[in-house]
């Protein structure tokens, strides 16, 4: 088969690793791609939120199957054109991909099936939004209503903080959005990823990410700084309990709108008292946690969304080992806020490369030889073994390898589990 993947991250790098390994990939080509994907698969210079630069590039090449990586194409209907040209493609519509497009579509879905979440309330008014704050109280979390590459949510401990969040919003920060208000959960928080079909649901993974810059969970959101697999907090029957009273409900009736959802259902769930809540979906795999995720699953992942784009989940199973991942982001000083591109990285040369080491580029790019630092998060060292532990040291073990002085990690990425232990 002739593959072609969407995006340039290290989720996209780790999605390109696990399907060349599988022996139906003939030809893999990733747009935009980035310095580490280049050595696995051909990689392309389109505009891949262009419906017709995307089209005309599948045509050109012979496409048979295309993976969207990220969020921003799905958001403008580039599954759509494909699949009207009658091409195989796994990823939601633009129509369903509002389960992350828009925090208010999530909320109105949740209440019209019944799936538990945190109560919200949308405002377009800054000045009502503030006083809906202020009658609340804290803590309450402002969440900008659009995309925002995983930065526009803020968990506010007070007042002042969730005003000022409110006025980051209406300013523009996020482009034109409105802002949802919703309560603060207290709880564990963790990922579940879903393949669905439309109709069918198969689980292929939990995964629980470090959203804070700074360790021990402190200063702001980030993209994710890094993540692990499997989240023991996810129990087997805690997972099945989310399946009945969440996913199912959600997939149902996005069907009954008319709007079948095709694709990775990524639901991030608060769990407290062992009851599970949904903060929010995503319609596409989460970066890091799909670094971890396709490092366990290896080769079978072609599979796997394969059967989803055909419609082919109820007589699909995930063959899992009983083994751990874990990834750790390096990123920019600075990062999530101002940074400098351009730096060198070094040491990359030497890594092992297999299926229990392996380092994903992200916001990389390559110059006569030299690895570029292009990103705010640049790197994903990926570590696998029996234990979670074994991996953690595998992970670490190659960021102490890696030379480069304007990067920087958090050196306690599963400190929650490890403790446990």
């Amino acid at each position: 088969m002739n593959i072609l993947i969407l995006g340039s991250g290290g989720r996209e790098h780790a999605l390109a690793w696990a399907i060349r390994q599988n022996p139906k990939c003939d030809r893999l080509i990733v747009a935009p791609g980035n310095a580490g994907i280049e050595r696995i698969a051909d990689c392309a210079r389109i505009d891949i939120n262009s419906r017709a630069d995307v089209l005309e590039f599948a045509e050109d090449n012979a496409i048979d199957f295309i993976v969207i990586g990220p969020e921003a194409p799905l958001a403008a209907g580039v599954s759509d054109a494909l699949r009207a040209a009658g091409f195989l493609v796994f990823g939601p519509s633009q129509a369903a991909s509002q389960l992350e497009a828009s925090k208010a579509f999530t909320k109105e879905i949740c209440d019209a099936c019944g799936a538990p979440t945190a109560a919200w309330a949308r405002f377009t008014d800054a000045a009502a939004a503030r006083d809906y704050v202020s009658a609340q109280g804290a803590p309450i979390v402002i969440k900008a209503d659009g995309l925002a590459a995983g930065k526009g949510v803020t968990v506010a401990e007070t007042v002042a903080q969730a005003h000022d969040a409110i006025d980051l919003i209406f300013q523009g920060e996020f482009g034109d959005t409105s802002v949802v208000i919703e309560e603060f959960m207290a709880g564990e928080e963790a990922s579940f990823f879903i393949l669905c079909d439309g109709t069918d649901c198969l689980p292929i993974g939990t995964a629980q990410d470090h959203k804070r810059v700074g360790e021990g969970d402190t200063g702001p959101n980030t993209g994710g700084m890094g993540a692990y697999s499997p989240a023991p907090v996810l129990t087997d029957a805690l997972q099945e309990q989310v399946m009945a009273q969440i996913v199912r409900p959600t997939v149902a009736e996005m069907a009954r709108q008319g709007m079948p959802f095709q694709g990775v259902l990524y639901a991030g769930l608060m769990i407290e008292n062992g009851q599970a809540r949904l903060v929010e979906y995503n319609v596409r795999f989460g970066d890091p946690e799909c670094q971890a995720l396709m490092m366990r699953l290896g080769a079978q992942v072609l599979d796997l969304l394969l059967a989803c784009a055909e419609g082919r989940l109820a007589e699909t199973r995930v063959n899992w080992a009983d083994d751990h991942a874990m990834t750790i982001v390096m990123a920019a000083k600075g990062y999530p806020g101002a940074y400098e591109k351009g730096s060198v990285i070094s040491g990359l040369g030497d890594m092992a490369e297999s299926s229990f080491e392996m380092v994903f580029h992200a916001g990389t790019s390559s110059d006569q030889g030299q690895i570029i630092a292009t990103g705010g998060r640049v790197l994903a060292c990926t570590g696998r073994g029996n234990t979670l532990a074994e991996a953690h040291d595998r992970a670490y073990r190659l960021v102490d390898m890696i030379d480069w002085p304007e990067g920087f990690c958090r050196r306690d990425i599963g400190w929650r589990a490890l403790s446990q232990n």
